[in-house]
């Protein structure tokens, strides 16, 4: 049997970055390379994380390269077939430059899904599964502050609006508001302990779709 392909497309937080420091976690810290441990044989996971993705949004400041919806499908393309895309975007839409509301940030990952289910990037030309994960709220400190100001009292909804959008789309789900914290030294990003509890959440529910995507 072929090794089941696996998608992991999201931001700052899916690529690695270390709170501070800047800097970016071994590949087997970071949660895909977790994620990749604990599933074992039998998967393949593909890491496709951005520093500064957005959902669907040019970013006024970093470009147009920031864009989710404008990169996927050619991402969804390059990496055919797949059998799953773990979606987890929308906490840098919070931004404050971006003047969007929680339920605005849904939305666009909803056009994501949308984009995903009308590719033929799965097997025998169909679309692949989906797994919406929705980022935990955030708390943003030091340098993020300013950057990010009101995001806290806006991404307590995130988690409720996600789950709409994911009954909405017969999506599976996941809300990491229930599972873990950020890092509170930039109150965005994740610890390396983190990175490893989320590697396991994901593939606990990985493997608890896995009889439907065989």
């Amino acid at each position: 049997m072929n090794s089941m392909q696996i998608l992991c497309f999201g931001d700052s937080n899916t690529w690695g970055y270390i709170p501070v420091v800047a800097g970016r976690y071994p590949r087997n810290v970071r949660w895909p390379g977790a994620l990749r441990e604990r599933l074992g044989a039998g998967f393949e996971v593909i890491e496709e994380g951005q520093s500064g993705r957005t959902t669907t949004w040019d970013d006024p400041l970093e470009g147009g390269n920031k864009n989710g919806l404008r990169y996927l499908s050619a991402c969804l393309e390059s990496h055919k077939p797949l059998d799953l895309v773990i979606l987890m975007l929308g906490t840098n839409d919070l931004k404050a430059r971006f003047s969007l509301t929680a339920l605005d940030i849904a939305l666009g990952v909803e056009r994501l899904i949308l984009a995903t289910r009308q590719s033929a990037c799965g097997a025998a030309g169909q679309p692949p599964a989906i797994l919406l994960v929705a980022p935990p709220p955030v708390a943003p400190a030091g340098d993020s502050a300013e950057m990010f100001c009101g995001a806290a009292e806006k991404s307590v909804f995130l988690g409720k609006h996600y789950a709409d959008v994911a009954t909405r789309t017969g999506c599976a789900f996941l809300d990491l508001g229930q599972i873990i914290a950020v890092d509170p030294s930039d109150g965005i990003h994740y610890s390396a302990a983190t990175h490893l509890q989320l590697g396991e959440a994901i593939a606990s529910k990985v493997l608890s779709m896995v009889p439907g995507l065989r």
